[in-house]
């Protein structure tokens, strides 16, 4: 099978990460006879430092005409206490989004028992934990009306929802939950916010087409707490863009480290697959971020995108594989991790590629 991948690999440790990524689905392609092609583009602060702008026009067509992104992460500290940057680096990821219609973000949270030390919350309360999320990308206070009054004392932002932005991505949710546990979880904050009202109301319409599934509906200060308490409790859960963003990045504390957890971000055309981690610049340029949620992301794309379950299986397990040889990254280490299994970038790269 041919396919063409846009490889975006943006800021910081995404350029790191992304290598491996590549690395890795080069291998498939020579061990399953598949035919990979790749373009690159930029985005985020390496556009703006070389277009002026975070999303140039160039990289929406090459990822439009791409089957598959493989996307690395966009900042850049020289924004982050200048509140004021009118072009900023997260604007290119929020434009790709919007530009490709990718409206739903899917991110697996699925633990690795070798890891369950990893985390700071007990292993019993973990063991087991199995959660896919879905994150609503092109609504909420991200792509509602802002702005400031009063002099610019006081400072908006509108949180906007519209009926076929949470259908869209219930029914995905929904069809979702049929092939795992039919359990659905939607979270809200129905009491206090007109839009999660509409956001409950569409739910509901939507589960009538589900009978078969389990339905709640959790505010999302109790689901923050419950994300900790009981995790085994959660199968697919689905959520607005801020709550989602949220809620993601606590969970990524119940995998151990951010820098094991994938996603897939989709619509109705191209896929964009990227680790759930930031550029962390602080690094940067070291060679020791961990490439395993990049990897993970490869395989999310060989099975949502491409088709290839065994493919993106062999993935899996070959991160598995490594894993339970006690190779671990810096961020995943712990005291009794031996000094040489403690990996960089690379190394745990050679590693998964030789389980492959």
């Amino acid at each position: 099978m041919k396919k063409h991948i846009v490889v975006i690999a943006g800021d910081g440790i995404g350029q790191e990460v992304t290598a491996v990524g590549k690395q890795v689905l080069d291998k498939i392609a020579a061990q399953y006879g598949h035919e990979f092609t790749y373009d690159e583009a930029l985005i985020g602060h390496a556009a703006i430092e070389a277009t002026g702008s975070p999303l140039p026009e160039e990289t929406i067509t090459k990822s439009l005409a791409s089957d598959a992104i493989l996307f690395g992460a966009v900042g850049h500290p020289k924004y982050d206490n200048d509140p004021t940057a009118k072009v900023r680096p997260e604007q290119g990821l929020l434009g790709i989004r919007k530009a490709l219609g990718l409206y739903a973000n899917l991110r697996p949270i699925k633990l690795f028992d070798e890891l369950l030390s990893a985390s700071s919350i007990k292993p019993e309360i973990l063991k087991g934990a199995d959660i896919l999320f879905f994150r609503e990308l092109t609504g909420d206070v991200y792509f509602g009306e802002r702005g400031r009054k009063d002099n610019g004392d006081t400072a908006y932002d509108t949180m906007i929802y519209s009926r076929y932005e949470v259908e869209r991505i219930a029914i995905k949710a929904f069809d979702a939950a049929m092939t795992r546990r039919k359990k659905l979880c939607s979270v809200d904050k129905a009491n206090v916010l007109e839009s999660s009202r509409l956001w409950r109301e569409v739910i509901q319409e939507v589960s009538k087409r589900y009978p078969e599934v389990a339905v709640e509906h959790q505010f999302i200060d109790a689901a923050a707490m419950l994300l900790i308490k009981d995790p085994k409790r959660f199968d697919v859960v689905v959520t607005g863009n801020i709550f989602g963003d949220i809620l993601t990045d606590e969970a990524s504390q119940i995998a151990g480290s951010m820098g094991m957890l994938a996603s897939a971000s989709v619509g109705d055309t191209t896929g964009l697959y990227e680790p759930i981690h930031g550029s962390a610049h602080d690094i940067t340029g070291m060679g020791v971020a961990n490439p395993l949620a990049s990897i993970l992301s490869a395989a999310l794309m060989l099975d949502i995108s491409f088709g290839m379950k065994e493919e993106a299986d062999a993935v899996v397990n070959a991160v598995d594989k490594v894993l339970k040889a006690g190779y671990r990254t810096r961020d995943i280490a712990d005291a009794s991790t031996p000094a040489d299994k403690i990996l960089n970038t690379a190394g745990m790269g050679e590693q998964v590629l030789a389980a492959l």
